[in-house]
Formats: C-alpha cells, structure tokens, sequence
C-alpha cells in the first residue's frame, strides 16, 4: 500500500504569520489547494489557513475597505498534520470521519515537506480499486 509520501505533492509554498491577507489569498488561489500551511522562521508548522477562514475574513475587510489582518490573526492554530510515512489507507480513515480535506505533511522537525489532498487519497483508493478487478 501507498504510503503519504508517494502522493503528496511536494512543491508547497507555505504562508507567514506576517503576510497580509491579500498577499495569503494571492498566494492560495495560485497554489491550486484549498488551504496552506503557515510556517514559523524556523520553518516549523505553526498553522493553517484555509479558504473559509479567508472568505470570512474579507468580507469584512472588503466592506470596510481597510485591512490589516495577517495571516496569524485568522490561522488555525495548532493545524492537524500528517507524517509521509503514513498509510494512504490509515490517511482515508481519518479523512473519512470528517477531518479536514488536506493536510500539511511534517518531517520529524516538523517542518514542511508537502502537502496531501481528499482528491490525491481518493485517486489512489480507486487506482488500487480497479487493480482488484478481475479481467
């Protein structure tokens, strides 16, 4: 069985605390995934932003048309992450039960090494499913 290593995609470019909003939005919408890792100067995982909490975040701003929010202000703090050694199976398990959509994917020091999808398990799921089949 694939282990998360052998899916994630690995060119991630995680978020700062510091970066403004529109600079993080900027960035998300360009990078194709729902949400991004945020890291610290270390390159620590720190936290997690996602489109929701962005959405929410400019509606207000946008209204005012003022904004000072960073992406510290409005992250997920302490983010679930997982390891590249984990199972792709054990991965659907825990995505099955309603936890968040992609993950950040941390090497021992907890720094970024990647990133993995819903979409990215569920292909390998079928992948693997249609190899069952008997011609």
């Amino acid at each position: 069985m694939f282990k998360v290593k052998h899916l994630m995609s690995h060119q991630v470019t995680p978020l700062t605390m510091e970066t403004c909003l529109t600079d993080a939005v900027d960035q998300l919408l360009s990078s194709g995934f729902l949400g991004l890792p945020v890291v610290d100067e270390k390159k620590q995982l720190v936290g997690f932003l996602s489109e929701q909490d962005c959405i929410k975040a400019l509606i207000t701003d946008s209204y005012h048309c003022d904004s000072h929010i960073q992406v510290k202000d409005i992250m997920h703090k302490n983010p679930l992450f997982v390891s590249a050694e984990l199972s792709i199976l054990e991965l659907a398990t825990i995505m099955g039960k309603d936890k968040p959509k992609i993950f950040p994917v941390v090497d021992d020091f907890n720094r970024i090494v990647g990133i993995i999808t819903r979409s990215q398990v569920m292909s390998s799921l079928n992948q693997s499913l249609k190899g069952c089949r008997v011609a």
